[in-house]
């Protein structure tokens, strides 16, 4: 089980590591580099997703969902 705060250095660096890959992918953009443009997006995106699941660790929901 991770610590809190382990689960927050992880995801500044999943931030961090996210706004490098969009800075590439707005400097492939301006290049016109199609194939570094659909794998930075691709990378862009898991990035998302995992910071999502990070975040929804942290702030985990509370309450019912099924009555």
């Amino acid at each position: 089980m991770r610590t809190e705060n382990q689960i927050k250095r992880k995801l500044n660096e999943l931030t961090e590591l996210k706004k490098y890959v969009d800075e590439r992918l707005a400097a492939a953009k301006e290049s016109d580099r199609e194939a570094d443009i659909k794998s930075l997006e691709a990378q862009s995106a898991q990035l998302e997703e995992l910071a999502g699941l990070l975040e929804w660790v942290l702030n985990e929901p509370v309450g019912k969902y099924h009555v």
